[in-house]
This record gives C-alpha cells, structure tokens and sequence, in this order.
C-alpha cells in the first residue's frame, strides 16, 4: 500500500482506537504529528472580496433579525458598533462568547431563495443548517478590522486554541467567508482530526473551504472519516469534483475491511469510488450486484454508469438492465438514493 495511503488509515487509529492500526502505527514509531499531512492548496480557490464581505454581512443581518428578540438586536447592535469604533480582541472575544446567551440557537430555517442567494455571493456557500448563534458569532467575525492579515490570523488562532465547541463549530462554518483564505488551510486539517463530530461536521459539510484550499491527501483523509463516522457524504461540497483513483482505492480497501467483518457499507461509498472504476473495483460491483441489498444495486448502477468503462456499461446491462433505465430517465440518481 502506498505511504499516502498508509498515513490515512493510521490517522483514523490515533483517533478511533482502531486496534489493528494502532499496532502498525507503533511498530511504525508514528505519531499523530508524524501523520500530518501538509496542505498544498489545489488549483482556482475561490476568495471573497470586500463588496462580497458587505453582502455577506447584510444578509447575516437580516436572517438573525428574524430571529432574535427585540433585546437581543440591540445586544447584537451595541456589539457591532462597539468593535466598529473600538476594535479589539477583547472586545470580539466577550461577544463572541456571550452570542448565544442573547440571540438563542433557533435555527436560521432560510428559504430556498436565500440559500440560492447565498450561493450568488459566494459559491458554496450554504447556511442552511446554521443557528442564530453560529451566524450572529460569523457576524462578528466578519466586523473586524481586516487590513492586517498577520493581526487576524493571530485573533483568530486565539480564538480556536480557547473555543469551547459551539464556538468551534462557528468558526469552522466561518472558513469560506473569512478574509485571507489561503492562511487558514491548518485550521481546516485541525477541523477534521477532532473527535467531535459536530466540528468535523461543521468544516467537512456543505462548506466549500476544503474542496478550494485542501490537497488531495488532505482531501482524502476528510472524505475517509466522513464515511467512517457516518457523515453524509452528498452534503461535502465538491465531492465529484475532488474524486480521485487514490481515494477511490482507499474507498474499495475499505469496503472490503467492512465485509470481512460482517458489517455494512455506505452506499454513497460508490459514488466517489465510480467515476474511478478499474479492474480492482469492477468486481465490488459484481458482489453489490448479486448480493447486495435493492439500495446497494442501485448504487452499483449509479456507480458503473458513471464510469464510463465499457466493462462496467455491460455488467450494468447484465445484471440490472432496468436500473440502467431508471437512470437514462432521470428517475434514479445518487441524491434521490440517499433521499
């Protein structure tokens, strides 16, 4: 196996007291710092510029407004002219603390309208799982004084190395929206070697920061614990875009350890590894074919159409013609599979 791939396995041991590769870590002598992989940004990330940061400030403003009580809009409008006239980190830490205590954690509930309009201001971006605390905290954020990278980055750092986990889920969903984006790609490897899953959740689900910032191991390894603890897989942004034959062979490896057990595999597992079909996957699909359940044929389906492969093109037609079908028509595709 390669040592790319071994890394990735051994960062779920350190993390999930897998016994097997906990073994190998220390006969390897690893660590979880020796695991670290560093982050190399991939091609074209995305970057938000000041009018953005205006937009996307008022439209913060609005959803928590329609939120939050009569008192706590003029907590949270005290707050903001404060850190606009007297910016400090004193200033930011006490509010970004107290947020909840005056705004509530209801949940935002946007319509599809101001998801769709979020996304016009920056692509990816999707608040429509956030809570009045988590956008009023981004809000704050936001309001800082951003014309000293290093000065951020520094209030920043302070702010995560103290985050209690509400506060940590906030600045995650924070990542795609902040000021220097490139400077952050640390905090976002962080983000998902945590054992909480609401903050892993919180960096690796509908947040375009990892598919714009991480390198394809850094990628992987977020994609491997997403399945790993369970995460919805159609929910990480830039999922089909960011598959690759590395993952997808991590992805079959895995399969097969899960079967050996006598356990149950995800079937959005597929859709990463399909686009990526070779002769080591094509036979997964054989057995998900005839012995998989009526969720993981389609899968398989979904899987082998997506190759491309000729090979797979005739197991699809072989085994489930009908599914081929389905999928020509548009009745059967991976987000009404996991619907």
């Amino acid at each position: 196996m390669p040592l790319e791939d071994v890394k990735i396995y051994l960062f779920l041991a350190f993390y999930h007291n897998m016994a097997p590769f906990l073994y190998f870590a220390s006969r390897l002598q690893l660590t979880p710092s020796t695991l670290y992989l560093p982050v190399q940004p991939p091609k074209e990330a995305m970057t938000t510029d000041q009018s953005d940061n205006k937009k996307i400030k008022s439209y913060l403003h609005a959803w928590i407004n329609a939120k939050i009580s009569p008192e706590g809009l003029e907590w949270l409008t005290g707050k903001l002219e404060q850190l606009a006239t007297a910016p400090s980190d004193r200033n930011l830490f006490l509010a970004f603390g107290a947020a909840p205590r005056f705004v509530g954690k209801e949940p935002l509930r946007l319509t599809k309208k101001e998801v769709e309009q979020a996304d016009s201001i920056r692509t990816g971006w999707n608040p429509s799982h956030w809570t009045a605390d988590q956008a009023t905290r981004i809000l704050l954020l936001l309001s800082l004084p951003n014309n000293d990278p290093d000065k951020l980055v520094n209030t920043l750092n302070q702010l995560f190395s103290t985050a209690e986990v509400g506060e940590l889920t906030a600045l995650y969903l924070s990542l795609p929206l902040l000021p220097y984006p490139e400077q952050h790609r640390f905090r976002a490897t962080e983000g998902f070697r945590t054992n909480m899953n609401v903050v892993f959740n919180a960096v690796a689900l509908d947040n375009p920061y990892p598919a714009e910032y991480l390198d394809e191991p850094a990628w992987n390894q977020m994609v491997l614990k997403a399945i790993f603890i369970g995460s919805p897989l159609h929910r990480i942004y830039g999922l089909d875009a960011r598959s690759n034959p590395t993952l997808a062979r991590i992805l079959s490896d895995f399969a097969h350890e899960r079967w050996a057990a006598k356990r149950t595999v995800p079937v959005e597992l597929w859709r990463v590894a399909g686009p990526h079909m070779d002769e080591k996957i094509l036979p997964d699909m054989v057995r998900l074919f005839s012995q998989g359940t009526e969720a993981e044929q389609e899968a398989a389906a979904l899987a082998c159409a997506a190759s491309g492969q000729e090979s797979a093109g005739q197991l699809l037609i072989k085994h489930r013609p009908d599914l081929k079908e389905k999928i020509q028509k548009g009745e059967l595709s991976w987000d009404k599979l996991v619907q």
